[in-house]
Formats: C-alpha cells, sequence, structure tokens
C-alpha cells in the first residue's frame, strides 16, 4: 500500500470549530425533512386518501424501528475503517431513497394496493436502515470530535436545526401538495429527499480528516463483528446499562399513542386540546433536561454531578407521574391532567439527559475502536423498546377494555403499567456504573444525539 499524503494522513482534531458543528446540524435538518414526510404526510394519506386502516402505518413504523437491531452492525462497520463519514453520507442515502419509495409506494397503493403494499415495506425498511447507519455514526462522530466546553452550545445548535427540519419541511411541502394527488406526492418527496441528501454530502464533506494509513491498517486485524458484540455484551455494565435502557425506553414509549386518546375518551378534551397537551409534555421534557444540564455544568460534584443520581430520580419522577395520571381518571374533568402531564414530561427529561450522559461515558470504555458497536447497542436496545412500547401500549389497552366496565379504568391499568416499569428501570439504574460529571462538563449534546436516534426525534 502506498503512502498517503502527509496533508490527508493528519489526525483526528480536538475539536471541531463552530463552523463545523453548524454543518453537522445541517445533517440533522436533513434527517428530519425526510421523517417528517414519513411519520405526518404519508402516514395521513394512508389512512384518510386510501381508507386504509390505522394499524397499516402503524405496522411499517414498527418495522422501521425493527431495523434498529442492526444499529451494532453498522456501528461495528464504522470502527473498522475509524471513519464515520461513509456510513453517514451511506445512510442517508438510504433514508432518501426509502423516504421516495414510501411516497411511490403511497400513490401506487391507491390503483395496486398489493404492489404498493410490497413497495412500502421495502422502502420503511430502507428508512430504518438509513436512519441507523447514518445516526449511529454522527453520534459517534459528535461524541469524538466536540470538546466538553462546547458541548451544550453544540447541542443547542444541532437540536435547533433537526427541528428546523420538522418546522420548515411540513409547511412547505403541504403547500405544495395542494390540490392532492398521488402524482404530487411522489414530486414533493423526490425533491424533498434530493435536497435533503445533496445538503447532507455537502455538510460532511471534509469534515472529517482521514486517519494515518497505519491506524486505517488496523482494520485488518480486527476481531470479527460476533467477537466485538460478545466482548460488549460480556461486561456486566454493559449488560445491565443495555436492560436498562429497554426497559426504562419501553416505559417512556407506552404513553405515546394513548396518552392523547385518553385525554379525549376521559376528560373530553378536543383534538386542539390534545395536541396542546402533548406540546405541554415535550415542553416539560425540555425544561427537564435543561435542569439537569444547569446543576451538573454550575454545580456539579460527588453528588449533584452524579448520574446515578439524577436518571433515579428521573424514572422516579416518571413512575410518579404516570401513576398520578392513572388515579385521576376516575375523578374526571377536575382533576388536574395538565400539570401531571407537564411532571411527567419533566421526569422523562430527567431521566433523557442523565441516562445519555451515562451512554457516553460508558462508550468510551473500550476505547475508540469499539465506540461505534458499544453506541449501536444501546441504540438497538432504545429503538427496539420505543417501537414496541408503542405497540404493547395500544395493544394493552385494547386488552383491559374487554375486562373493564369503564375505559378510564383500562387506561388507568396501562398507565400504572407503565410506572412499575419505570420503578424496575430506577432499580436497574442503582447497579449501573456510578459516573460524576465535573462543574464544565456539559450533558446536552448527549441529549441531542439520543432525540436524533431514536423514537424521541420523530412522532
Amino acid at each position: 500500500m502506498t503512502d498517503m499524503p502527509a496533508a490527508i494522513a493528519r489526525p483526528f482534531p480536538r475539536s471541531f470549530s463552530w463552523l463545523q458543528i453548524v454543518r453537522l446540524g445541517l445533517v440533522q435538518t436533513a434527517l428530519g425533512a425526510v421523517v417528517v414526510l414519513m411519520t405526518s404526510t404519508i402516514n395521513r394519506v394512508m389512512v384518510v386518501e386510501l381508507a386504509l386502516p390505522a394499524i397499516v402505518p402503524g405496522a411499517l413504523v414498527a418495522l422501521h424501528y425493527a431495523t434498529q437491531v442492526l444499529r451494532p452492525r453498522w456501528g461495528y462497520g464504522s470502527d473498522i475503517g475509524g471513519r464515520r463519514t461513509p456510513w453517514i453520507v451511506g445512510g442517508m442515502a438510504a433514508l432518501c431513497l426509502g423516504g421516495f419509495g414510501a411516497a411511490a409506494a403511497t400513490a401506487l397503493a391507491a390503483s395496486h394496493l398489493a404492489a404498493g403494499l410490497g413497495l412500502a415495506v421495502l422502502s420503511f425498511l430502507l428508512v430504518g436502515m438509513g436512519a441507523g447507519a447514518a445516526g449511529t455514526s454522527l453520534l459517534v462522530l459528535l461524541a469524538t470530535g466536540v470538546e466538553a466546553g462546547r458541548r451544550g452550545a453544540a447541542a443547542t445548535i444541532v437540536w435547533v436545526m433537526m427541528i428546523a427540519g420538522f418546522a420548515v419541511t411540513a409547511p412547505l411541502a403541504g403547500h405544495f401538495l395542494d390540490p392532492f394527488s398521488g402524482a404530487r406526492l411522489v414530486a414533493v418527496s423526490g425533491t424533498v429527499s434530493l435536497i435533503a441528501f445533496a445538503v447532507a454530502v455537502l455538510a460532511v464533506a471534509g469534515i472529517e480528516p482521514r486517519r494515518p494509513e497505519a491506524a486505517a491498517g488496523r482494520a485488518e486485524t480486527k476481531p470479527p463483528f460476533r467477537a466485538v458484540l460478545a466482548q460488549v455484551l460480556a461486561e456486566p455494565a454493559a449488560r445491565r446499562f443495555t436492560l436498562f435502557i429497554f426497559v426504562s425506553m419501553l416505559a417512556y414509549s407506552a404513553q405515546e399513542l394513548i396518552l392523547e386518546p385518553y385525554a379525549g375518551l376521559v376528560f373530553a378534551m378536543t383534538p386542539g386540546a390534545t395536541t396542546k397537551l402533548a406540546g405541554l409534555q415535550h415542553g416539560g421534557v425540555l425544561a427537564g433536561m435543561l435542569f439537569v444540564a444547569g446543576v451538573t455544568v454550575f454545580i456539579g460534584g460527588p453528588v449533584l454531578g452524579s448520574l446515578k443520581l439524577w436518571t433515579a430520580i428521573g424514572c422516579g419522577l416518571s413512575a410518579l407521574a404516570l401513576g398520578t395520571i392513572a388515579a385521576g381518571g376516575p375523578i374526571g374533568p377536575d382533576f388536574p391532567l395538565r400539570a401531571a402531564v407537564a411532571g411527567l414530561g419533566f421526569g422523562n427529561g430527567v431521566y433523557a439527559v442523565a441516562a445519555i450522559g451515562s451512554m457516553m461515558a460508558l462508550a468510551g470504555r473500550g476505547g475508540e475502536a469499539e465506540r461505534g458497536t458499544r453506541m449501536g447497542v444501546w441504540g438497538a436496545a432504545q429503538g427496539v423498546a420505543f417501537g414496541a412500547g408503542g405497540f404493547l401500549g395500544t395493544l394493552a389497552v385494547d386488552l383491559a377494555r374487554l375486562v373493564a366496565s369503564e375505559p378510564v379504568y383500562a387506561y388507568a391499568a396501562v398507565f400504572a403499567a407503565e410506572g412499575v416499569l419505570f420503578l424496575v428501570a430506577l432499580l436497574i439504574s442503582l447497579r449501573v456504573e456510578h459516573v460524576t460529571v465535573g462543574r464544565r462538563h456539559n450533558l446536552l449534546t448527549e441529549t441531542a444525539s439520543f432525540q436524533l436516534n431514536s423514537g424521541f426525534e420523530a412522532r
């Protein structure tokens, strides 16, 4: 093999510049632009215009989450070469192709249902694999390329730009979709996918310097994937944290699809009011994240800087809020549901920021060579649990309604069960390795990355 030019074989920089952080944020803007069409527009067209059962888009979204089990393999692949950029670009290509394919499948289903649904299955598989490959590698790139002192501002930039992808694409796409037709849906989706891919490629071009050939050559001696995965899972701390992520995310996501119907059926809230309720919950999540980040940054120390402490508090607060929501159903309209939902969001935010801070700390224990695989393992547990939680939450409500005299008791039983799951997660978290955050360490980067790699980012 020939020697690489010195200009190319430079070591990885200590920290990304602000411009580079903004460029990485553009990748998340592009990802959000594609995902929002999948979770809102295409879902709506299938149910309303095509009159398909809601379980059809629900099953397709669940399929997208099922592919998250491949995250460890994507992370291992980026570990081998020591470069994350090819996996980000390749993942975005698959994501954009899948998004366009889903629109084409929806249009095709209007005249050829079986063929359209077959294409939709393939398209949602591509979306899941693309998001997993790109998201996992981007998470590792951010974790290794942003120094601790810049992580708070970097997280804010990336997070806001991700949300911008949702906020800008949805109204613009809606404008060009009227008057609606299958051809318009395909054209709009194709345009969004092309622009998103071009933005992502330009954003990461040259941002990650090539490693010296000596480092690249080590890929030839790297153990096979199964050996590395077995090594990661053989560690007690990694296994316990994987179990914690799965159980806690199962509890977190099980209320996603039943909270608004609960508010409508039991508290007689209008669709607009339940939508505002969901916004209140997400506002609580943000408040919880900012609270923990502020305490750990400006106070820190062995007690208030303990991620174990804040993880346990977050799980406990979430369990308490879910129990309160369950108990409030029989009370009826006089129950302060909005306050309880805001409290649930706050507890979820506390849990999320502390759990992801622990994830980032534990991921580096095996060194840079295994960081992607470790991230992939926990990302897989997170994604699968999120997808399963939404489905199991709705299934549990339907089953409970078969034996409950009133819908309120069915919903209350499921919310109470979710609270118990959070208590189980709390007990597991107490056995996870202790990590303490210093005054200058900021957790918001880890939280934003977590949002971008799982069910937090696309409802």
